[in-house]
Order: structure tokens, then C-alpha cells, then sequence
């Protein structure tokens, strides 16, 4: 997953995104001109994924390019546009999450949500078994796109492939107990994995609403 190398970037003016567009929001606020630089992208479906079989919760890793970019001190980087990778390890960039995906597809959110299951973690179920947790808008300060958090109970029995994700995505599978998921709230960092902050909500929300059934 972490075996990454040639790494090179630039600005993303003049080049086109299926994922991303970039804006300048100008306004008056109380009378005071202002702007705010925005990125505009896909609302997204997130899921707590518990395997009552085996009492485990199943999170995916996988290396995110911005969290490996964000890792790094660019400043003192040689080259204005490469990063060297073996004085900046990729494993800088793997973090561990919720199952998870775009919505990008002209589906209801919980078919996306389902189809996302099966592709990273290799669960089939119906998704009128899934559970609405809550809808939230997350990167306030850049993006403010809705995320709808879903909860999920899997069986054994429902694995029907090896999950990892489709095309050329890279994805582990994680799967970690109860006592495994409260250590990590007391921690004061994710190591050596980082997650991002809808995870720590998803992870309170499981121990305080689902937990002591299990």
C-alpha cells in the first residue's frame, strides 16, 4: 500500500477534476468586503461497520495523498515540486478510517453505501439494513459537503469477497475489539495510522449507543 515513489505536484490551474473545483467566494459581511477560497466536491456515505460473529469492528487503511503532502515540511525539500520518498516515508500517508465513499452515482445513498461495503470490505448486505446515523457537513473551512454516516451489523456468513477496494484502489482491511477501539479515544494521537475526525465521532457514537449489546 505504502510502496509509493515519483512523487511530483502542481497547481491544479488549467487542469481539469472529476472530483474537485475550486472557487473564489467574494461577499460583504457587515458592511466589510471579504472572499473565502473554497473546494467544492462530492457529498460522501460513511460506515460503522461491526461484525457480531466475531465482535470486531472493521475499518479500512489506506495512504491518502493529502495527508502525506499535509506530513511533510516543504520548505526544506530540494526540488519545488518532488518529494523524496525515502526521506519522507508514504507510511506517513496511510490512515485508518471508516468504510466510505463519494456519491457520485445516480443511486439512493444507501445503495452507494452498501456497494462501498462490499468493494473495500468484501460484505454483501441490503441496504434497507442500514442504519442512519447522522448527516453532517465536514472541511467547514474549505468544503462543507454532507457526509451521511450509516451503521451496519455483518456476519461471517456475509463475506463474500476479499474486499480491498476496485480498479486501482488500495485498501486493507482492519478489524479491532471493542477494548481496541476505547483505547483509541484515550490516545492523544492515532499511531502510526492517523484518522480523521468523523471516525472518532463514529467510533463515541458506536461505544455509547451500540457496545453494550455485544
Amino acid at each position: 500500500m505504502d510502496n509509493v515513489t515519483d512523487v511530483t505536484y502542481c497547481p491544479l490551474k488549467g487542469l481539469k477534476s472529476n472530483y474537485v473545483k475550486t472557487f473564489r467566494f467574494n461577499y460583504t459581511q457587515n458592511g466589510q468586503k471579504k472572499n473565502w477560497d473554497l473546494v467544492i466536491s462530492h457529498d460522501s456515505v460513511a460506515i460503522i461497520i461491526f461484525n457480531v460473529t466475531r465482535k470486531k469492528l472493521v475499518f479500512v487503511k489506506q495512504f491518502r495523498p493529502a495527508v502525506y503532502f499535509n506530513s511533510i515540511d516543504r520548505s526544506k525539500e530540494v526540488s519545488a515540486n518532488a518529494l523524496d520518498t525515502e526521506k519522507h516515508p508514504p507510511s506517513l500517508g496511510v490512515t485508518l478510517e471508516l468504510c466510505a465513499g463519494i456519491v457520485d452515482k445516480n443511486k439512493p445513498w444507501e445503495v452507494i453505501a452498501s456497494e462501498e461495503i462490499l468493494e473495500e470490505c468484501g460484505y454483501e448486505i441490503d441496504p434497507s439494513k442500514l442504519e442512519k446515523v447522522m448527516a453532517f457537513r465536514g472541511d467547514v473551512g474549505a468544503q462543507g459537503c454532507v457526509q451521511q454516516l450509516y451503521y451496519c451489523e455483518v456476519t461471517d456468513d456475509m463475506k463474500v469477497a476479499k474486499g480491498g477496494g476496485v480498479s486501482d484502489e488500495m485498501i486493507d482491511v482492519v478489524e479491532m475489539s471493542i477494548e481496541e477501539a476505547e483505547k483509541l479515544l484515550s490516545a492523544p494521537s492515532v499511531q502510526p495510522s492517523p484518522s480523521p475526525p468523523g471516525f472518532f465521532f463514529a467510533l463515541t457514537w458506536f461505544l455509547y449507543h451500540k457496545a453494550k449489546n455485544f
